[in-house]
C-alpha cells in the first residue's frame, strides 16, 4: 500500500469506533443544543446518504423538529443512486408537493451521496429551495445553483471522503464548515447539528457566512482551508 494512503486506510478503519464517541457526545450536549434560534416552521428534507434510508437520519430530523422546523424524511427508502427510472422525478415530484401544501420553500440537506442529490435538485427545482447543507458530500468542485446558498459541513478526517472534494467553491452563496469527525457520524455529531442550525436560522433571502468567534474557534475549524 502507498505510504499516501495509510492514513486514509488508518481513518477508514477507525470510522465505526469514532461514529460511536459522535454518538455518545450528541446525547451529552443534548441539552445545550436546543440553545439556539427557534426555527421559524419552514420545510427541512433530509436526504441519507449511500446505502442508507430515512432511519440513519431520524435523529437529526427529530433535532430539527424539537427546534422548530418541518423536517422530513425523503421518503425514497434505501439510497442507491438516482439512476432508477422515475427515482429523480419522485423526490422532485415530492419537493414540488412540498412546496405546494405549505407555500414555503424547502431547505435539503443531504449527508454523503444525500449531499449530492440535494445539489442537482436545487438545480432543478430552484424556486422551491432555500438552501442546501451537504454533510461529507463528495462535491468535487462541482458548481452550485448560482443564486442559492450553499453550505458544505466537512471533516478532514473522514474516512470515507477526500475532505477536499466535500467543500465549495467560494462564492459569494457558499462557505465551507469544518467539524472534527468521522464520515459516518456526521449525523450524530454535536458541531455538525449546531452548525445546520445556525445555517437555518437564517432570514429566508439573506446569507451570511459561519461565525468563529469565542468558543467556536475551538469547535470548528479556520475559514476556507484551500
Amino acid at each position: 500500500m502507498p505510504a499516501a494512503e495509510a492514513p486514509r486506510a488508518l481513518l477508514g478503519a477507525l470510522e465505526l469506533p469514532r461514529t460511536m464517541l459522535e454518538m455518545g457526545s450528541l446525547a451529552a450536549s443534548a441539552a445545550y443544543l436546543q440553545l439556539v434560534a427557534r426555527g421559524d416552521g419552514h420545510p427541512v428534507i433530509v436526504l441519507p446518504g449511500y446505502t442508507a434510508s430515512d432511519e440513519s437520519t431520524r435523529l437529526l430530523r427529530q433535532y430539527l423538529s424539537s427546534i422548530g422546523y418541518d423536517a422530513r424524511p425523503w421518503n425514497l427508502g434505501r439510497n442507491l443512486g438516482l439512476r432508477e427510472a422515475g427515482a429523480f422525478d419522485a423526490l422532485h415530484g415530492e419537493l414540488e408537493r412540498i412546496a405546494e401544501r405549505t407555500g414555503k420553500r424547502a431547505s435539503l440537506i443531504g449527508w454523503s451521496l444525500g449531499g449530492v442529490h440535494a445539489r442537482n435538485l436545487a438545480k432543478r427545482a430552484p424556486r422551491h429551495v432555500r438552501q442546501v447543507i451537504s454533510l461529507g458530500s463528495p462535491l468535487g468542485g462541482s458548481q452550485p445553483h448560482a443564486d442559492i446558498p450553499s453550505t458544505a459541513i466537512y471533516s478532514r478526517t473522514d474516512g470515507v471522503v477526500a475532505w477536499r472534494l466535500a467543500m465549495e467553491e467560494p462564492s459569494a452563496f457558499t462557505d465551507n464548515i469544518e467539524v472534527y469527525g468521522s464520515h459516518c457520524g456526521l449525523g450524530f455529531n454535536p458541531a455538525v447539528y449546531y452548525a445546520i442550525a445556525d445555517r437555518l436560522s437564517q432570514p429566508e433571502g439573506r446569507f451570511e457566512r459561519f461565525h468563529r468567534a469565542g468558543w467556536r474557534a475551538a469547535v470548528y475549524g479556520p475559514a476556507e482551508l484551500h
